[in-house]
């Protein structure tokens, strides 16, 4: 006869056998669930993707397995405000919550905010953000700081669980703008956007108006490979067409007006265009298109041209000057009191001729059907080509900039939050996610993204951006590089100090030269704290400016002209050789 005790014993047996194949049950359902989720999501979203159905997936198995510890979450990330962001915060962080159960809040705020939210959790240590998408452009910050995850030991060490092994790393493009000296990885691209040369092709092919502008300047109208076509060109359509279908037309279009987005306008490579830098991609050494020297360990030595800098030197100044005098005699009323975001729209209203600085980021909102510069077919009446250069350019020098919103963890987040923002943001940069993703926001990562074949028939749609990214171009056009020692501190001084000189308070000269020294400030403040360490700035003792201006390399003496003999290229010569590989 069974006892009370054992009677209870195989009750409680009993018991927990049936708890077991509940909750064997329970997580069974879970994971087929959250394999029904990654099925939906890869058949009605993630489509075209450059992985099969099959392979896309074998990836999103590998998210549900890797985000198991995580599962319920609440993290939160955060990005500057373009179409591509938008698109992870409404349509991305859904699906990763539905695959995952990780539940991501994107907050979409200004460039400006983003940077200031950054330097409050580097300063307080508070985790603010579980993951940033910052610019690149910050890569020298992040590298001597040590605030920031170095993302080649993370991989390979406390963060290996959980990084998707299908990564591919040298697909990204931008692989090398975040890359510091040292060789490691400190940032994960995750958007990346050129400013490029912006025309009217269907002006331009014109045959009256190619007739008037040879007549006028003695050479062919088309794609201005350096400053003086760019100048010839905005002089003929503002002052000798001046009119075209009975509408006012300009020969050419950007913004001026004193605040923080005047300041991208010059340190997004404005003074590389013009040549005031040295040699070298992505970033010019030893001088940069900021015009700060480093020595031969990477340490800043100055801005100054007394210094070795170039900040202040004959490019630069030409630079301002060329700036300010083709704002105001070439473009559109009101330009001059515009900032970068009111003068967006301007050449959609299809009375600008061309623009020598247009980021591609808004190719998107360029090519809808309906607007002025949209035929009914749906192909753009306007192309994207390379940027002119200025006449201290020489070949081997960058010639634009290229933003590259990269995912960046901190030190000071959590480890297990950094490790599930660290999954969200593979993600958003997966394979599986990545050429969708990029046909979205037209601002591709892979390059096996850009050269799928979606895009080869999307390609007559963009004006040339498909080429771009294609052509053996592109890797001149490069974010801020790692002379920048402290990006915030630092980029703020140009849009004061220009914004006088446009303003008409300063000279040119005035404005430069108080530009370089009050870098050279900061470099030195920098140097005395030794908050960089062995890596911040070791300044160069002052000396006659002379000493450096005959150097071999930037900072370069002034040239007796200015202005050389205008020089362009047929469009579609040019697109021609990028196809088959031939054009720089």
């Amino acid at each position: 006869m069974m006892t009370d005790a054992t009677s209870r014993r195989k009750s409680l047996v009993r018991l927990l056998i049936s708890l077991t194949v509940v909750l064997l049950m329970f997580f069974t359902t879970s994971a087929n669930a959250d394999t029904a989720a990654a099925k939906k999501w890869v058949d009605s979203e993630f489509q075209p993707s450059t992985l099969s159905k099959a392979e896309q997936m074998k990836e999103m198995e590998w998210f549900i397995d890797a985000a198991k510890p995580f599962k319920g979450m609440k993290i939160k990330v955060v990005s500057e405000t373009i179409p591509t962001h938008e698109y992870e915060s409404k349509v991305l962080a859904k699906a990763f919550k539905e695959i995952t159960g990780i539940d991501v809040t994107h907050d979409l705020i200004q460039e400006g905010d983003v940077i200031e939210k950054l330097q409050t959790q580097m300063q307080s240590g508070e985790n603010i953000f579980d993951a940033y998408i910052n610019d690149s452009d910050l890569i020298g910050t992040h590298w001597r700081y040590g605030y920031v995850v170095n993302l080649t030991d993370w991989m390979a060490g406390e963060g290996k669980a959980v990084t998707l092994p299908t990564l591919d790393i040298d697909d990204f493009m931008g692989k090398s703008f975040t890359t510091a000296p040292d060789g490691k990885l400190y940032q994960l691209p995750d958007q990346q956007f050129a400013n490029l040369y912006w025309f009217r092709y269907d002006w331009f092919n014109r045959a009256d108006l190619k007739a008037q502008f040879k007549k006028l300047y003695g050479y062919e109208l088309g794609v201005p490979v350096n400053w003086s076509a760019y100048e010839d060109i905005a002089e003929f359509f503002s002052e000798h067409v001046q009119e075209i279908d009975g509408k006012a037309i300009y020969g050419h279009m950007d913004y001026g007006k004193k605040a923080p987005d005047l300041g991208w306008r010059f340190t997004d490579a404005w003074l590389s265009m013009a040549g005031a830098g040295d040699k070298g991609i992505p970033n010019g050494k030893p001088v940069d298109e900021w015009g700060i020297r480093v020595d031969e360990n990477d340490r800043p030595v100055g801005a100054s041209v007394s210094r070795g800098g170039a900040t202040n030197g004959p490019a630069a100044k030409y630079s301002l000057r060329k700036y300010m005098e083709w704002l105001r005699k070439y473009a559109p009323p009101g330009a001059l009191g515009m900032d970068f975001y009111q003068s967006l729209p301007s050449l959609a209203k299809g009375n600008v001729a061309q623009q020598i600085f247009w980021y591609t980021a808004f190719t998107s909102s360029m090519v809808e059907k309906g607007t002025a510069v949209v035929n009914d077919d749906g192909t753009p009446k306007w192309r994207m080509a390379p940027s002119p250069h200025g006449p201290y350019w020489e070949e081997g020098m960058k010639l634009g900039y290229q933003d590259c919103g990269s995912w960046t963890l901190m030190k000071s987040t959590p480890v297990d939050r950094r490790k599930a923002a660290w999954l969200f943001a593979q993600f958003v940069v997966s394979k599986t996610v990545s050429l969708k993703k990029a046909h979205v926001g037209l601002t591709p990562i892979r390059d096996s993204d850009i050269r799928d074949e979606s895009f080869t028939k999307r390609a007559p749609q963009l004006g040339g951006l498909v080429e771009f990214y294609r052509s053996p171009a592109r890797v001149a056009w490069t974010p801020t590089g790692t002379n920048v020692p402290d990006y915030p501190k630092l980029a703020q001084l140009w849009w004061q100090n220009i914004g006088e000189a446009v303003a008409g308070e300063v000279t040119v000269d005035t404005a430069m030269d108080n530009l370089a020294k009050e870098q050279d400030k900061i470099l030195i403040r920098l140097a005395r704290s030794k908050s960089q360490g062995d890596m911040g700035p070791k300044m160069n003792d002052e000396r006659d400016e002379a000493y450096w201006l005959n150097q071999p390399g930037s900072p370069k003496a002034k040239l007796a002209n200015e202005k050389p003999q205008g020089e362009t290229v047929n469009y579609d010569d040019l697109i021609k050789a990028w196809r088959e590989g031939k054009a720089k």
